[in-house]
């Protein structure tokens, strides 16, 4: 299963390696990663593959949402086909 994460807040040194450790705790592999610094605001988009984790989706959304309230950041975490049917022109 792959799924969407987002990120986003104010630039700060460590976001990226904080949730890319979280992520190798709960095995989710990063297939592709893309991330902007605007006028100081960090972004950042992530495509992952769930398929080796045990630890259930909802606990990686909870989990990776509250890292994003302790680096205060917003951090979602979607199912790959809720993200594009909620995104589809």
């Amino acid at each position: 299963m792959k799924g969407v994460i987002t990120v986003v807040g104010k630039d700060k040194v460590g976001i990226i390696g904080k949730v890319c450790t979280l992520l190798s705790e709960e095995n989710v592999n990063i297939l592709d990663i893309s991330q902007t610094i605007l006028q100081g605001y960090f972004n950042m988009m992530m495509i992952v593959d769930l398929g080796a984790t045990e630890t259930e989706f909802t606990q990686i959304v909870d989990k990776l949402s509250e890292l994003g309230k302790n680096i205060e950041v917003d951090i979602k975490l979607q199912h790959e086909d809720i993200f594009n049917s909620m995104h589809r022109i």
